[in-house]
């Protein structure tokens, strides 16, 4: 059973990235951006003003590339009283990244939720991960490493629920020495796993701290319609 499933699975994503080629071999319009990589980050470290505020900035970077008619949500993880979970706030798939190329056809297989979708994995990583403008984030082996990706979420897509900060106060803290935020990887390269999501955490919630651990406060952007 599993293998068959993993079998249809595979078939699945073989058939929609073919449809992708020839509409494109044709001349036919790829399909629409519905994923991105910021970037750039907003300059503040972790201090986003809240998922709201990371909500808006994926908005605005959506709306310059010329698919604001679509909505945009940040892929982050709250904690604390109503905690918000990354993987519930972003739509249903499938997503493209700005070249039309498929990332992921829904939250279940992004996520690697059952054995096999964990083994044929999604298609994030250092060549798919593209910015809303097209291009590609460095990583392990770059000068300078900007992978690191504010998620504050756990591997799968839910947020944390001990009494540690991974978020840095909800996205709404560029203060050192009072949390952290976890961080996903674009390449799924380094950290010492492979994860795009949830890799490390951060060495603390400024812009220096930041950068210093390999990143530059970018965020995750999906399109929830």
């Amino acid at each position: 059973m599993k293998k068959t499933l993993a079998i249809v699975a595979a078939t699945m994503l073989l058939a929609v990235g073919t449809i992708v080629l020839i509409a494109q071999q044709r001349g036919g319009p790829p399909p629409p951006m519905s994923f991105f990589v910021t970037s750039a980050g907003k300059g503040d470290g972790a201090n986003y003003g809240g998922l709201a505020g990371a909500d808006a900035y994926c908005q605005m970077l959506g709306t310059q590339a010329g698919r604001g008619a679509s909505t945009w949500h940040a892929y982050m993880s709250t904690q604390g009283a109503g905690a918000v979970n990354a993987r519930d706030r972003i739509g249903n798939g499938p997503w493209y990244n700005q070249k039309g190329q498929l990332v992921a056809m829904n939250v279940a297989q992004l996520h690697g939720d059952t054995v096999e979708q964990a083994r044929l994995g999604n298609a994030l990583g250092k060549q798919f991960s593209l910015t809303e403008k097209g291009g590609i984030v460095n990583g392990v082996g770059d000068m300078p490493n900007t992978h690191d990706i504010l998620t504050g979420s756990q591997p799968d897509g839910r947020a944390y629920t001990d009494n540690m900060d991974h978020t840095c106060t909800n996205y709404s803290s560029n203060a050192d020495g009072r949390g952290q935020v976890q961080l996903g990887h674009t390449d799924k390269q380094g950290g010492g796993n492979s994860s795009w999501n949830s890799a490390h955490g951060s060495r603390g919630c400024s812009q220096q701290n930041l950068v210093s651990t390999g990143g530059a406060g970018l965020l995750y952007c999906f399109a929830i319609n």
